[in-house]
Parts: C-alpha cells; structure tokens; sequence
C-alpha cells in the first residue's frame, strides 16, 4: 500500500514553519512508514522545488506558483496535475488532504481522496464568532463534497462541520497521535505552585481569562506563579499584541507573579511542563488539543476548558478538571484544589499518561489508520463513524 498526504507545513528542516497538523502528518507518516507502507509526502508553498527520500519517506517540496489572474483556481490545478503524475509513476493507492481552506477544492485525482478534519476554517469562525470570508467557506464545502472519504480527529469536530457543511456522509473518527517515548516526564519533581501556560498567545486560546482566574487563585495562595511559554499573536478583534492586553487585566500585585518565557524549542518547553505544578489551558477553539495530550503524556494534572471536543481528551474529576474558563472562580477553585493536594495531583497525573497510552499513543492510533485505509484502498466502508 502506497499512501500520499497533502500539506503546506511539515516539521522539516528544509520547509518552513509547522504547527500542529504539520506534526500530526509526521507522526502518522513516520509510523506508517515503520509498518513497511509506502509514504508520500507533497508540500506545497515552499522556496524551491526538490525531491528526496528520508526515513523511507518520498518528499515532494513544491515552490509556491505565482499567477497573475486566477490564481485560486490555477494553483490548485497545477497541484492536481503534478500530483496525478505521481499517483501514476509511482502507484500511489490514497492521498490525505486537511480540510483548512479546501485547498483540493476543483481538483479531479487519479486515487481515492481522503480529507481529515483538523478543524477548518469555517469550523474556527462559528467557534470564535467571527466572520468568514466566503470563498473560504466555499473552497472548503467544495473540497469535502469532492472527497471519496472523510475523517476527523474528534467526533465534536465531525459534527460541527457537518452540520456547518451540510455533510450527509459518513465520517470516520481517528483521533491524532503523539509518541509517548518522547513525552514522558523524567522526574517527578516539580516546582510548587507554579501554573503552567503553553502554546500560542492568543484570544481564541483563552489566554485573556488567565488574568482574572490567575487574581482569584493569588487570594487564597499569594505564593502562586504563572508561567506563560508561547508566542505572543496580533489580537484579531484589536489589532495589538495579546500579551499586551493581557498585561492591562493582571493587577501589580499579580503582573509581579507573571514569568513570560516566549517562544522556545520544544525540548525546553518539555522541561517547562516537566516543572508545572498544574498545567491550566482554558482554550475556546480546537478540533483535537494537542498541547492538552502532550502535558496528560508528561503526567500533569490540568484544568482545561469544558467545550465540545473536551469530554474527547479529559475526563473530568479523573484526569484533571474541566471549566468554563469564563467562570473565572470556579476555575481558580480547580487550581487551587491541585496546588494544595499534591496526592491529588500526582493521581490525576498518572490517569492523565494512561488515558494518553489508551488513547492517542502513535501505536494504537496508527492501527486505526492502517486499518482505515486498508479498506479505502480496497472499498470496503469503515467502521467507527458518525
């Protein structure tokens, strides 16, 4: 079996930046190429165009084309023709493709076309309420009504954009994967009282609650620390830096318990986790969290938000506590509950790691895949859909 995916990001150190679908398509690529199934991977917008094998892995980097009219319609025309030229040279059985921005939107392949719901961007404008622009909205239904199979990396995901869609078909559930070996706490010492953010600063992560929870948890423990590790983005709805208008909403008192530790390498953010107390990511707007899985793999007790795709990852009460991030006492009171009971926290920890090891480890995620596209290639419908 030969199986292809389609991407603009890849964690590589030829291609630009990657985020979390990029690392996603990694960790599935890399396990299935372990499993002796041939691997494919086209990455398109890149400074040049070249082709290698690494890791027993194809790599297709794909410069970005400039057209001076149409170039909505004639990029993803050129990227149908180059890909069907080695579907066919190369006997390609199946190619993936992310549903943001239906980039394979008027394209007419020579495999089966499968599309993976990491949340479109249709998805994260009715999640954030914000406007869409239209061809986006239209590109997207365009590129999951064209797809032969559908699959989402959450069962909340799946039927918010079916609903958004109109999607009548059936959709495949398997959840994205990480590498447990490497997200593994090496020491179960920590730094008490110290409250851990992670990942991007921005709005639709909740980060603008953290303030006001942060001043309730400072009432009952004044010894308490916030950490925030991530890069700081351009607010959507104002215009300025998030951690700007974060800083207005924090008192003196509490801005002098705030550590800004800004963007850094991964193994640095992994000792970051490592030395969390509790780790608190109150996000509005996600398909599958990955940095939640990440920190529930290094045992960390959490208090995460209570949206949609939460009851997919946490279990409340067991693996830490899910909160309406606006309930700005009641998740203090979460907070607080883990910082004064250790015993408590370290149990939660470890019902964390194994729900990840039941769950979203890459060996039991790349079965599911495995097995999916066995019966894509085959024509057999799949089971564990919606």
């Amino acid at each position: 079996m030969h199986l292809a995916f389609l991407t603009s990001e890849y964690p590589h150190p030829r291609t630009g930046p990657a985020a979390g679908i990029g690392t996603s398509i990694k960790n599935m690529a890399e396990a299935m190429a372990e499993k002796d199934i041939r691997i494919s991977v086209f990455i398109y917008g890149q400074h040049e165009n070249d082709i290698f094998t690494e890791g027993g892995i194809k790599f297709h980097l794909i410069r970005q084309q400039k057209f001076r009219f149409l170039g909505w319609y004639l990029h993803r025309k050129f990227l149908q023709n180059y890909l069907n030229k080695y579907i066919a040279v190369d006997c390609i059985d199946a190619l993936e493709a992310p549903d943001w921005t239906g980039i394979t939107a008027f394209m007419s392949l020579r495999c089966p076309l499968v599309i993976r719901m990491n949340g479109s961007d249709t998805y994260f404008c009715h999640l954030e309420k914000r406007p869409q622009k239209k061809k986006n909205f239209w590109f997207e239904k365009m590129a999951l009504h064209g797809a032969e199979h559908l699959l989402s990396v959450s069962r909340f995901t799946a039927e918010e954009t079916k609903r958004l869609f109109g999607v009548r078909r059936e959709i495949n559930i398997i959840p994205n994967s990480i590498d447990a070996k490497t997200f593994q706490s090496k020491t179960q010492e920590y730094t008490p009282n110290r409250i851990l953010y992670f990942g991007s600063i921005i709005r639709k992560k909740g980060v603008l609650e953290l303030p006001g929870i942060f001043q309730e948890v400072l009432k009952k423990a004044p010894e308490a620390e916030l950490v925030l590790v991530g890069k700081d983005v351009k607010d959507r709805n104002t215009g300025r830096s998030t951690k700007e208008l974060m800083e207005k909403e924090f008192s003196p008192e509490a801005l002098k318990r705030v550590k800004w530790r800004g963007p850094m390498p991964y193994d640095r953010v992994l000792k970051e986790i490592a030395q969390a107390h509790v780790v608190v990511l109150p996000s509005f707007a996600e398909a599958l969290p990955m940095t939640w899985i990440e920190a529930m793999a290094m045992e960390k007790a959490l208090v995460t938000s209570d949206i949609g795709w939460a009851k997919e990852v946490m279990i409340d009460g067991e693996t830490g506590f899910t909160v309406d991030p606006k309930e700005h006492e009641q998740y203090a009171a979460k907070i607080l509950r883990l910082l004064k009971d250790p015993s408590l926290t370290k149990k939660m920890g470890k019902a964390a790691r194994e729900r990840v090891l039941e769950k979203f480890s890459t060996e039991v995620v790349v079965e599911k895949n495995i097995t999916f596209y066995e019966g894509v290639v085959s024509g057999q419908r799949t089971e564990d859909g919606i």
